[in-house]
């Protein structure tokens, strides 16, 4: 399994930064568009929909909706991201509470939103943040990937209390203390290169913090439904590591809040 994941990741990493920083106009958007489809099959499989046809559709209407958003900018986007991670305190209620009302997750007419919900917004918000600059981007990664290494490992080493026992056994409020602390470093770090005034870090931190929250919620919300279908991870399409939305759970619900902050903030 480690072996898996290192080959795998030792492949993908450089398709991602090749697509991030080589600098050809669509390299990245249809980079994330193809993720964000894969991910919308596996989203069906975990509605548990037979038909492959049914499936399909599904990922025509995503991506039909991803090509209406092809080309416009936050300005005209910046709504639609933010009724997104509004959407998040609604799956906070929903997290918070599981197993109560987990037969929403059994009616296809309500799975079906929540998953365009969940992967429009992740792209546009990923696309439009690289056009304001690709280490924006990867400074969303950052507090991401900060986030779940901070978590893994004051988790290990500290984990007592449960954070979602119903949803997600293995994570610990300990472990979430551990990825907010990394993820601090992280943003304080950034704030002091760019040499942020006052006026405009405090915004940048609060967004940020949210950010990393949201994050969380992101994991478990997947880890909620999958839970409900019965499968362990979403797909198998990158060897160790499951399927594209076992990749970008966390984003669905970073990249939307992070985006709608930037809007309102005006820019960081």
């Amino acid at each position: 399994m480690l072996k898996e994941r290192v080959l795998t990741a030792l492949v993908l990493l450089p398709l991602v930064f090749w697509t991030v920083f080589g600098g050809v106009a669509l390299a990245f958007p249809l980079f994330a568009a193809t993720i964000v489809l894969i991910a919308a099959w596996e989203w069906t499989a975990m509605m548990r929909w037979p038909s492959p046809l049914a499936r399909a559709g599904f990922v025509a209407v995503t991506a039909a909706l991803l090509w209406h958003q092809n080309g416009q900018t936050l300005a005209t986007l910046g709504p639609m991201l933010a009724a997104a991670s509004v959407f998040w305190l609604l799956a906070l209620l929903w997290v918070s509470r599981y197993p109560e009302g987990a037969e929403r997750w059994d009616r296809p007419w309500m799975m079906a939103p929540v998953g365009l919900l969940l992967l429009v917004p992740t792209w546009a918000g990923l696309v439009l943040l690289h056009a304001q600059s690709p280490w924006w981007l990867i400074y969303l990664l950052l507090l991401v990937w900060g986030a779940d290494t901070g978590a893994y490992f004051a988790g290990r080493s500290f984990g007592k209390t449960k954070l979602a026992p119903a949803v997600s056994p293995a994570k610990t409020r300990e472990g979430l203390y551990g990825g907010l602390a990394t993820t601090m470093a992280v943003m304080v770090a950034v704030a002091c290169y760019l040499g942020m005034p006052m006026a405009k870090a405090l915004p940048f931190a609060v967004v940020s913090l949210i950010t990393v929250l949201a994050s969380v919620l992101g994991d478990l919300l997947e880890s909620m439904v999958k839970r409900r279908a019965g499968i362990k991870d979403s797909g198998n399409i990158f060897p160790g590591h499951g399927g594209a939305l076992d990749r970008i759970d966390s984003i669905t619900a970073a990249a939307p809040v992070f985006l709608t902050g930037w809007w309102l903030a005006g820019g960081f």
